[in-house]
């Protein structure tokens, strides 16, 4: 579990138990040390607890989802790359009508694969 999820489920515990916000966070202190919360993200957390939320883990934020790393578009990239190990990521990006940084992306971290001599290859080979 994450630190920050046990610290949150540590608050809730001491908000249930009637603890101050400076009381709170001196628990944290002793139980987490270094790793523990900052004096205002154990305060806003407290506040949150008193206030009545019970989900511990954070909200979805706003924001723009990303639509070019799909799962079609791991496809379509892992196929023309297969077709041809020695094209270019900027040839690419322009065929299938892609950022280059999202066809960088796909090919290093969804196909897990680099390029050694102009050719693309999977990124661990196995001694034969």
């Amino acid at each position: 579990m994450e630190k920050t999820l046990k610290q949150r489920y540590a608050i809730q515990f001491c908000v249930k138990l009637k603890k101050t916000p400076l009381e709170t966070f001196e628990m944290l202190q002793e139980a987490f040390g270094d790793d523990c919360l900052s004096r205002s993200q154990s305060n806003r957390w407290h506040k949150m607890f008193q206030d009545g939320r019970e989900e511990v883990a954070d909200e979805a934020r706003a924001g723009r989802p990303s639509t070019s790393r799909t799962d079609d578009n791991v496809t379509r990239v892992g196929q023309l790359l297969f077709s041809d190990r020695r094209m270019s990521v900027r040839l690419m990006s322009e065929l299938l009508n892609l950022p280059k940084t999202v066809v960088h992306e796909i090919v290093s971290e969804d196909l897990v694969m680099r390029k050694i001599c102009a050719k693309f290859v999977p990124r661990v080979l196995t001694d034969l």
